[in-house]
């Protein structure tokens, strides 16, 4: 059985775009699947000298470990002001010195929700044009606006919304 992973670019514990991976994820019908939690792989902040000085953050060798291992992966991303949450940037450009091919090109379900209406558009044009340079096959994109209005309870409540991640989900699922 194929197995992937799915995460949100976000550290919160109380992360939307966690939820909404979360979710995406449940929907799979015939793939297993691991949640992976951002504040499990510590690293510092990165930079050439940091990187000359020290040995390969830990943090970020664990990540690497973990991706080799799914056969796909499902990114929810958070938005601050319009870009990638330092974070997951943070950790993105960490694991990328080790492995350029960070998706291993593999499938990937490319998301984001915020509380706004836009839902996290500027984050998915980024990440649209830099992961496929990053081994990324992104295969559908799902975007959920208005975050607080249109999820509850766990699911989507928006049909049209819900209809169109059940596509993007079947999309993923067939390129797996």
């Amino acid at each position: 059985m194929k197995k992937i992973a799915a995460f949100a670019g976000s550290t919160s514990s109380t992360s939307i775009n966690k939820q909404l991976a979360t979710y995406a994820a449940q929907q799979l019908e015939n793939v297993a699947f691991d949640v992976l939690d951002l504040n499990a792989y510590k690293v510092p902040i990165f930079s050439e000298d940091v990187e000359r000085e020290n040995d390969y953050p830990e943090g970020a060798q664990l990540f690497n470990d973990d991706l080799d291992k799914y056969d796909g992966f499902i990114v929810s991303l958070a938005e601050h002001n319009g870009s990638y949450a330092a974070a997951f940037k943070n950790l993105f450009d960490w694991t990328s010195r080790k492995n350029r091919e960070v998706f291993r090109n593999k499938p990937v379900l490319l998301m984001a929700t915020s509380p706004g209406g836009r839902g996290g558009a500027g984050v998915l044009s980024t990440a649209n044009g830099t992961f496929p340079h990053m081994g990324a096959k992104i295969v559908s994109n799902f975007s959920l606006p208005v975050f607080y209005d249109n999820f509850k309870e766990g699911e989507i409540v928006a049909e049209d919304k819900k209809n169109e991640l059940k596509e993007a989900v079947a999309t993923f699922e067939q390129a797996l």
